[in-house]
């Protein structure tokens, strides 16, 4: 692969587009994550009311592109009637993929607004993606959806990836005094959130949705005979559009059945209270907020596009999609901590990106094999030499 070739037009399935993708998702994730840590500055307020406009300002964006550019005219092979008209036979199961969607979305910012230190449930979140992902290969392999074979090189690097979030939750690494290596050094209230029936029932939710989402995402990628219409734009428009839709249902019935005890002592620290007042009393410049999220709704493209990038396992699409943004996490963390006087890195950090880098070399293995398997077998073009 030549370098000069990432940054011209590049065939759907090849490596190129791979990188193409990768490095965008990279470089949006990491603009708002800089842009939200700035823009909470600059506005004075965070938290939940902060969340709700940076995400309604995340899920505009792909809605209007959607329509805008017509991706929400899904192409498919198959039709069935419903209601007496027309329709993919595609929505019965990518519709539900928009529903789980709508559940991820708060899920992971709800997290952050419970009491409790989130920090070992994030990581365990995250990790559970590129597990999930595995386990959905090896179902689909034995359902016989899946034709393709999980190499060595990918299990090696999802076994490195987990390694790498292992390392920021079990080891920390002191060097004031000469270098001082403690492991298992968790904090009293790291594993709070396993006393905490709110922060289980929504990991609960979390996982659950996205183990579904994940599975249709690769069952739709997996089914297209050859030759058949893979319309991923299209996939994600219509699950785009039902995402929101569920979201702002389920948003309309929370703020009007929902009640907040005014007699508690607390009760401008709970999620009902700050849900309510972030329509109620609208903070100054909350389109600031609003702009926050863009980066973040141009990135599910990306996103999206990666894991059900054509061709590759759910492993592997998994793993470039995680590994993706949290190398991008950590650079935003080194960009704000040496342009914007943040706090620097951890030592633990830093050995994670070095073993996140060992995960993408297995990764890159892996790609160089996969590109050559799919030009032998006419699924892309070129020639095993080019790759």
């Amino acid at each position: 692969m030549k370098l000069s070739s990432i940054f011209l037009s590049s065939e759907d399935g090849s490596t190129e587009r791979l990188v193409q993708y990768s490095l965008l998702y990279f470089g949006l994730y990491v603009i708002y994550t800089i842009l939200t840590k700035k823009v909470e500055m600059f506005l004075g307020c965070g938290g939940t009311v902060f969340t709700v406009y940076s995400t309604i300002g995340g899920m505009i964006i792909p809605v209007i592109v959607v329509f805008a550019l017509g991706w929400y005219k899904f192409k498919s092979s198959t039709y069935i009637k419903f209601l007496g008209m027309n329709m993919p036979k595609e929505f019965l199961y990518i519709i539900p993929s928009g529903v789980c969607t709508a559940i991820v979305i708060p899920t992971t910012t709800l997290m952050y607004t419970l009491p409790i230190s989130v920090m070992v449930a994030m990581i365990i979140m995250r990790a559970s993606i590129i597990v999930i992902s595995r386990i959905i290969d090896q179902i689909q392999i034995w359902q016989g959806i899946l034709k393709k074979k999980v190499y060595w090189e990918e299990n090696v690097g999802a076994i490195v990836a987990i390694l790498a979030l292992s390392v920021q939750l079990f080891v920390k690494v002191r060097t004031d005094n000469g270098l001082e290596i403690k492991f298992f050094q968790l904090g009293a209230g790291d594993f709070d959130f396993l006393h905490n029936a709110a922060a289980l029932t929504i990991m609960a939710f979390y996982l659950v949705a996205y183990s579904i989402r994940l599975y249709i995402m690769n069952y739709y990628k997996n089914t297209r005979p050859k030759g058949a219409i893979y319309d991923t734009k299209g996939f994600f428009a219509i699950e785009q559009i039902a995402s929101v839709i569920t979201i702002m249902i389920a948003g309309i019935i929370y703020y009007y059945s929902a009640s907040v005890d005014f007699n508690a002592v607390d009760y401008a620290k709970t999620f009902a209270y700050q849900f309510k007042s972030a329509f109620d009393a609208v903070p100054n410049k909350w389109y600031y907020a609003l702009l926050a999220g863009v980066p973040f709704g141009i990135s599910a493209f990306f996103s999206v596009f990666l894991f059900m990038f054509k061709g590759r396992t759910a492993t592997f699409a998994g793993l470039v999609n995680r590994l993706t943004s949290l190398i991008a996490g950590t650079t935003s963390t080194i960009i704000l901590w040496v342009f914007f006087d943040f706090k620097a890195p951890k030592n633990e950090d830093w050995i994670a990106l070095v073993l996140i880098f060992v995960a993408l070399y297995f990764l890159s293995k892996s790609e160089i094999r996969r590109a050559k398997e799919l030009i032998a077998n006419k699924e892309i073009s070129g020639t095993p030499e080019s790759k």
